[in-house]
């Protein structure tokens, strides 16, 4: 039973939440073998009604203490680009679909995504391209991000937001 697990973190992604949850991207998670689906809405006011037949589950929630359990039962994660999201899924070891927040002006978290796909640890798109990126996307193709190596990740991150030269 494979399972699709979407965070927004303690934001809110109103539109990720919407295109994941619309009629034919549930058609295309389910036809792609997953059987659950669980969303992680934060402080969204796209609210997706949770329901559940023989074949599919779709599961809703605003805020736990921990995403580690969803992360972990998880076969595919797709994420806002928040750093804290993004790096707890690669250090579990779980594919990553990164969708960047095109209504966030400031987006340095398009340049840690693309910075983490280049490195081959993730797939990015926005939430237009999500439904083909889903369809064409070999997760088998990622690489693994070496674990525990925070200092690397924050100083990458300073570079990116520009706190260093």
């Amino acid at each position: 039973m494979k399972c699709l697990f979407v965070t927004v973190g303690t934001t809110s992604f109103d539109d990720l939440i919407a295109c994941v949850s619309a009629p034919d991207s549930l058609q295309k998670i389910e036809s792609l073998g997953y059987s659950r689906l669980i969303l992680q809405i934060g402080r969204g006011t796209v609210v997706p009604e949770p329901f559940s037949t023989e074949s599919f589950t779709l599961d809703v929630y605003r805020y736990k203490d921990s995403l580690k359990e969803d992360i972990q039962k998880a076969d595919l994660v797709i994420s806002h680009a928040g750093a804290g999201s993004c790096l707890e899924t690669l250090e579990k070891g779980k594919p990553l679909l990164v969708v960047i927040n095109e209504k966030l002006m400031n987006n340095h978290q398009l340049e840690l995504a693309k910075q983490l796909h280049k490195e081959g640890h993730l797939f990015y798109c926005t939430c237009s391209t999500l439904p083909g990126l889903l369809q064409s996307m070999d997760l088998s193709t990622l690489k693994c991000y070496p674990p525990g190596q925070p200092e690397k990740f924050s100083a990458f991150l300073d570079k990116v937001v520009g706190l260093q030269k």
